[in-house]
């Protein structure tokens, strides 16, 4: 990793942090159009999407070679481990969603969700600056800028994506299930009734649960791994700095053992955090099968 001055200086612990935050990204606005908006949707963190389709090939490959796999005899470890989670997932979605023909689409949406999710958390686990460093000498000899993060869940316009996702999924259950009449009635009869009173209240109420419950759905993952990646950049800055210490000896002694138990800690995190968006994928598509 280099900052923007390395050529001059050192880079400071912030200019390090400041420099991993950074996105690669691609400007998609036409000249003589004015942006006017607060968020600049000209800008696409490449990184963010090459990554999070990548992760999301290998992980529909690896379920996609377990199901390949797939015999009535004694499973090997790959195909029972496949089993085992398809298992859970399945039991899972059994107690909130109770209509079997939704369970073939949504059982599956699950599965993928989690592996998916978990295989861009474990993008956290590689050294900070192993792949932004490689991309300091292969990116601007490509044209691109220097900057790099692996992490797609430590992106908020990532996790926001797939909590928007889930959202469509919501309302085409709801739509499905009730009816397009039905889900109408619905919005503007509860939660407090069906009175003519009520049906502005009602509906504000609607659209404020529709409009927490999705953007806590992205949050919340964003802002668990946004965090861990922060603590291992300063985890790094340990490891960085022993030599120019006269304390030297103890940061590269505390560099060791902090990352090994962030690390080891870490490894909770990625995968709870993937089981909480799935349980909520979940959660959120039973809720639309249930009448108020």
């Amino acid at each position: 990793m280099a900052a923007e001055n390395a050529g001059a200086h050192a880079p400071t612990a912030g200019e390090y942090i400041q420099h991993h935050l950074q996105h690669l990204q691609m400007n998609f606005s036409f000249e003589g159009v004015k942006q006017t908006s607060i968020v600049d949707f000209s800008l696409f963190n490449l990184d963010s999407v090459f990554y999070s389709i990548v992760l999301g090939v290998i992980g529909c490959f690896f379920l996609w070679a377990g199901a390949r796999k797939a015999t009535s005899g004694v499973p090997g470890r790959f195909q029972a481990a496949v089993e085992i989670l398809s298992e859970m997932v399945e039991n899972q979605a059994k107690g909130v969603i109770h209509n079997a023909q939704s369970r073939k689409l949504i059982s599956p949406l699950a599965l993928t969700v989690f592996v998916w999710i978990f295989l861009m958390n474990f993008m956290d686990m590689i050294p900070v600056d192993l792949i932004p460093h490689a991309w300091h000498t292969a990116g601007p000899a490509l044209g691109f800028s220097d900057y790099m993060r692996v992490v797609a869940t430590a992106d908020l316009s990532t996790t926001l994506g797939l909590s928007c996702s889930v959202l469509v999924i919501c309302l085409f259950y709801n739509i499905k299930i009730k009816g397009l009449g039905g889900w109408a009635h619905e919005l503007i009869a509860a939660p407090f009734g069906n009175h003519w009173a009520l049906w502005p209240v009602n509906f504000l109420m609607q659209m404020i649960e529709y409009l927490a419950k999705t953007v806590s759905h992205g949050m919340r993952l964003f802002g668990n791994m946004f965090a861990g990646e922060l603590v291992f950049m300063l985890i790094a800055l340990m490891g960085g700095g022993w030599a120019l210490s006269a304390t030297g000896v103890g940061l590269a002694i505390g560099h060791v053992i902090a990352g090994t138990v962030w690390t080891l800690f870490h490894i909770m995190v990625i995968t709870l955090q993937a089981f909480i968006f799935m349980m909520l994928t979940l959660i959120y598509t039973g809720q639309a099968h249930d009448a108020h």
